[in-house]
């Protein structure tokens, strides 16, 4: 077998096993946002969210029942070799993962309304802005065209913080999140 031809199977192979399970997501009708969801107990319909936020793997940093908010912190996009991980939905989202560093956040947003509830999910997608980062080599030289100036107070790590760019929202995960909310609703 040719190197080339064996490239090609891997290649193929890795795209279909890095898009997982949530990629079976993408092929279902596109659900409103926010999504109405039956419920008569507002401690259930919550604690089901919070369910589908917890199986998304997302860490929750804030939760506010009374503002009906729940607010993630940033979470590391899965890459094709971490199946298990359903926040990079589609093989786009993983191989992009894989390549560049991506985070993302979630807000949940649930209010009341006659006979249930509107549950609405708003996925936030940053990309790493690399040439901004401060860890690089050489960052730490010192410079030999100045004179010598005393600092007693010596930044300890890293001076300035890495960036992010903003790349918008990220439908194909909120569509994967939404679908779930509703599958646990309907139980």
């Amino acid at each position: 077998m040719s190197p080339r031809l064996i490239f090609c199977c891997l290649l193929l192979f890795l795209s279909i096993a890095g898009s997982g399970c949530v990629s079976l997501d993408l092929n279902g009708p596109p659900v409103a946002n926010p999504v109405f969801v039956r419920a008569n107990n507002p401690e259930e319909a919550w604690e089901r969210t919070v369910d589908v936020v917890h199986d998304y793997l997302f860490e929750i940093e804030r939760e506010n029942k009374l503002g009906g908010v729940i607010e993630t912190r940033y979470k590391t996009g899965a890459g094709i070799l971490e199946p298990w991980h359903p926040d990079s939905v589609g093989s786009v989202n993983r191989w992009q993962s894989s390549f560049q560093s991506i985070r993302r956040k979630a807000y949940v947003r649930f209010t009341p309304a006659p006979g249930g509830y509107l549950v609405g999910v708003e996925a936030i997608k940053e990309l790493e802005d690399v040439p901004r980062a401060a860890n690089f080599a050489g960052g730490a030289t010192f410079l030999d065209n100045s004179a010598l100036q005393r600092d007693l107070n010596p930044v300890v790590g890293q001076a300035t913080p890495s960036g992010w760019i903003n790349q918008g929202r990220d439908p194909a995960l909120e569509q994967a999140m939404l679908r779930t909310i509703n599958r646990k609703f309907v139980e």
